[in-house]
């Protein structure tokens, strides 16, 4: 199965064994989240080595991505109690000076000292993903008090939004900073940052990991940051919209349209995008996806998006495997029937660097031509991620020697990543060593045509400068 829709598996107590994470790897993930809102970063290094041995064995590199925390608002918990049920119409307060376990059915802690001062009356709040919400009728000192317009089971510490948004907290936490310090000494690809607001939030965060090659992910979540999207695309590798905390900011009703507009703002900058939560939501206890799960999935592949993200249903459901085998399976079945349009790259006018010229050209003539396949070497993975922002039904091989580089290509749409022992130098050898290993993969065969890309100096940083159409079964000998 050759899905161009990547898959991203978040990690937990139902996937961290050596075995699991060699199934997840077998069935099809090509990327795994650990999640600091959940996880110790301290557990980090061994889960990674663990996948680094699964990646091994089957020969197929995967990713890894570290999930930042951030500023999420909570309440807090509730004395002698593991939840309480809230009715409508009845009055409920928001009160900072309680402590973690001293909340009850008519009151509760917040983390947020400051929250009363950055509400007014009427706003409205709301509570558990938005399952809850609450009419503020009075504020005095430290005490909100409101009126729950919306009752439901209110369990401990779960999320606080304003409705409309506006309550987001200013850089990283102490804990963040903590965990990227420590983040960074391992060898990890990409650096997720949640609740982004601007750029502000990303340069920080580059302060810290300054020349490490890791690719910054900003997570899209608060309404701010809707505002400051093109911005926070150029200070970043990509997003990740993140649906949970933004559907309950902006109201779940308008998430189709923004999730739509910003896959469009992803491509106009060149720039990876996820889409996360809830994929297949069902499947935490179910072995089959609901259809709307489906269409959803289905939507996203079709839409261009370089990945899906699973959360909870690979973290702590049943059927971890079984999520992933299904998400593959949508994801390829719909790549191959879509017939929506999708919207092409914003590129520019003019393309300054060589590696780009060369890539352009390369999947441009392939898409015009009876291609089969495009195979890229490369040392940083430059020239392939060009090429995967270019809506193609070509495949793309991206075949590299550096480890690092074969892991984050795992995000790109449509790109293979393929590990090397070691690239040919001379360049007859080099073309017969491609068209080899793509024959093994059963990418291509006899008469087929194949465009190779690389550099006059291969093994170099930034040299892909040559373009090269060969036949399979008609090479030079050397």
């Amino acid at each position: 199965m050759r899905k161009k829709t990547k898959i991203i598996a978040t990690l937990g107590p139902s996937t961290t064994s050596p075995k699991i994470l060699t199934e997840l790897i077998a069935a099809g993930t090509d990327v795994f989240r650990l999640n600091l809102s959940h996880a110790k970063i301290e557990d980090a290094k061994g889960i990674i080595n663990n996948l680094k041995a699964s990646s091994a064995k089957l020969k197929r590199p995967v990713a890894i991505l570290i999930d930042l925390q951030g500023h999420k608002i909570r309440i807090k918990g509730f004395s002698n109690k593991q939840f309480i049920d809230l009715k409508s119409n009845q009055n409920f307060i928001l009160d900072n000076a309680l402590k973690d376990y001293e909340g009850d059915d008519s009151k509760v802690g917040i983390t947020y000292k400051d929250l009363h001062k950055n509400i007014k009356i009427n706003d409205e709040i709301l509570l558990s993903d938005g399952l809850i919400k609450l009419k503020i009728n009075r504020i005095k000192s430290n005490k909100i008090h409101t009126t729950v317009l919306r009752g439901g089971r209110l369990l401990p510490f779960q999320g606080l939004n304003k409705k409309g948004g506006g309550l987001s907290l200013k850089g990283l936490t102490k804990k963040d900073i903590a965990d990227l310090k420590k983040a960074i000494k391992l060898d990890i690809d990409y650096i997720a940052v949640s609740f982004v607001r601007n750029k502000d939030d990303l340069i920080a965060v580059k302060k810290i990991t300054d020349k490490k090659n890791i690719g910054l992910i900003a997570k899209i979540e608060r309404n701010e940051a809707l505002e400051n999207i093109d911005s926070i695309l150029e200070h970043s590798d990509g997003i990740l919209i993140a649906r949970g905390d933004l559907g309950v900011e902006i109201g779940i009703e308008l998430l189709p349209a923004v999730q739509d507009e910003l896959i469009g703002k992803a491509m106009d900058h060149d720039k990876l995008v996820i889409v996360a939560t809830q994929m297949m939501e069902s499947m935490k206890t179910n072995r089959v996806p609901t259809r709307a799960e489906v269409f959803d999935v289905s939507n996203a592949a079709c839409s261009g998006v370089d990945a899906i993200m699973l959360s909870a249903e690979t973290a702590v459901g049943e059927h971890p495997i079984e999520v992933v085998q299904e998400a593959c399976r949508i994801c390829d079945i719909a790549e191959k029937t879509s017939t929506k349009k999708i919207k092409t790259t914003n590129s520019g006018d003019s393309f300054h660097k060589i590696d780009q010229i060369i890539a352009m050209s390369a999947v441009y003539g392939a898409d015009k031509s009876n291609v089969k396949a495009i195979a890229a070497l490369t040392e940083t993975g430059s020239t392939p991620l060009w090429m995967s922002r270019i809506q193609s039904l070509i495949p793309i091989y991206a075949m590299t020697v550096n480890e690092k580089t074969s892991r984050r290509i795992c995000l790109y749409r449509g790109v293979y990543s393929i590990r090397l022992d070691k690239i040919e130098h001379d360049h007859a050898r080099a073309n017969k060593q491609v068209i080899k290993l793509m024959e093994k993969q059963g990418a291509v065969k006899k008469g087929d045509l194949v465009i190779i890309t690389k550099g006059d100096l291969m093994g170099t940083s930034g040299g892909t400068n040559a373009l090269k159409i060969v036949k399979v079964g008609k090479l030079l000998e050397v």
